[in-house]
């Protein structure tokens, strides 16, 4: 059977949700071949092949913690001639599309990005996409070379299915551009305990409707009682009432949880861009006209200040 190579997303080891996804969608298309960079190799292999993996490729090198992404794309790239696979399947992340993108360009090939589904097709594997801010759904398959293709969080259930797994340390060679960019420092970035925002399975968003950074502990109880990460509309941002990093949007980050809780968040098209493809939608809203009510599953004409804290107190309650 064909071979899919899946760029693998861990850290010190741990292989991140998904990519565990990424080799789910793998499965539908052919084998699954796992390309593993850095320090942690022997720790996912056997992740990896419970996930499905027949191959584990490892490369380990100073270089991919010292420079920024092209040392990654070199071995990407010396994976994808050693296995000449039928397609390529990278995480969507901001890292990732990058990444995806150079290989693209390097090896003459089609790419599509943010898929949300991944089926096989006669003439070629066929990705779902949200198109418009996410108001149409859009099946494509690239014309050219071999397709790379990045997929959201969240896309597609996790399924273990045991499979080889062996472990083959692969050579590459870095070019001389994989030095260009140095990374001089780093700063942490300070943990909050809640889960990443673009691969939480909940999320609970607060908006202008929270009216003040200092409110915004009403969203966080919300999100902390159903282990859910938080988010933050454009306006809430721009005010200065929650960092940057956590805005949900067309120029924030894009989300598809199962659950989405917008909280005070009218629903203008520059949010509804990054969390339209949720998989479940509930908004809080005392504005009855508001558009996200268009958008919704489940709908609360309400006060936030007075739902929020009551929604809260009745998941600890069933929680026990």
């Amino acid at each position: 059977m064909a071979e899919v190579l899946v760029y693998v997303d861990h850290v010190d080891g741990a292989v991140r949700k998904p990519t565990l996804e990424l080799l789910t969608l793998a499965r539908r298309i052919g084998d699954p071949v796992a390309l593993v960079l850095g320090e942690g190799a022997e720790a996912t292999a056997a992740v990896l092949a419970e996930h499905g993996a027949v191959r584990v490729l490892s490369v380990q090198a100073p270089e991919f913690s010292q420079y920024l992404v092209v040392p990654k794309v070199d071995a990407l790239h010396a994976a994808f001639q050693a296995v000449s696979p039928v397609a390529v399947l990278v995480p969507s992340s901001a890292e990732g599309k990058e990444i995806a993108a150079r290989l693209a360009v390097r090896t003459g090939s089609g790419l599509i990005t943010d898929a949300v589904d991944l089926e096989a097709g006669d003439q070629g594997p066929v990705a779902t996409q949200a198109a418009f801010a996410a108001s149409f759904t859009t099946k494509s398959r690239v014309s050219k070379g071999v397709p790379v293709i990045t997929v959201k969080p969240n896309s597609a259930p996790v399924e273990a299915a045991a499979a080889a797994g062996v472990h083959e340390v692969l050579p590459v060679t870095f070019t001389a551009l994989s030095t260009g960019t140095k990374i001089v420092s780093r700063t942490p970035r300070e943990s909050t305990g809640r889960p990443e925002l673009t691969e939480a399975a909940i999320v609970v968003s607060g908006g202008r409707g929270v009216n003040g950074a200092e409110n915004f502990a009403v969203i966080e109880a919300l999100a902390d009682s159903l282990g859910a990460a938080v988010g933050a509309s454009r306006a809430a941002v721009d005010a200065g009432w929650y960092p940057h990093t956590n805005q949900v949007g067309q120029t924030g980050k894009s989300v598809s949880p199962q659950l989405y809780i917008a909280s005070g968040i009218s629903g203008a098209i520059q949010h509804r861009a990054g969390m339209q493809t949720s998989k479940t939608i509930v908004a809080i809203n005392k504005d009855a006209e508001a558009p996200i009510f268009d958008l919704v599953d489940y709908g609360v004409v309400g006060d936030l200040f007075t739902v929020v804290p009551q929604l809260t107190e009745e998941v600890h309650t069933r929680k026990g």
